[in-house]
């Protein structure tokens, strides 16, 4: 089985000097999507997207599918 991974983002985020909190502000998302990412939950297309407009970057940039 495989699920998605977003350990891409926060080492994203530690390249960046950003913390989650920096995440949200910049991508305008909640505290319960930065939630989720931390525990590799369903997060809908339209925040990673915002995630990556505010990062400049690619969903491939931040998240991964790994086996279970």
């Amino acid at each position: 089985m495989r699920k998605i991974s977003y350990n891409k983002l926060w080492k994203l985020l530690i390249d960046k000097n950003m913390n989650k909190n920096d995440l949200k502000a910049a991508a305008n998302i909640s505290s319960a999507s930065v939630a989720k990412l931390g525990k590799c939950g369903n997060i809908t297309t339209d925040v990673l997207l915002r995630i990556c407009d505010a990062l400049d970057c690619d969903l491939e940039d931040i998240m991964e599918t790994i086996h279970e």
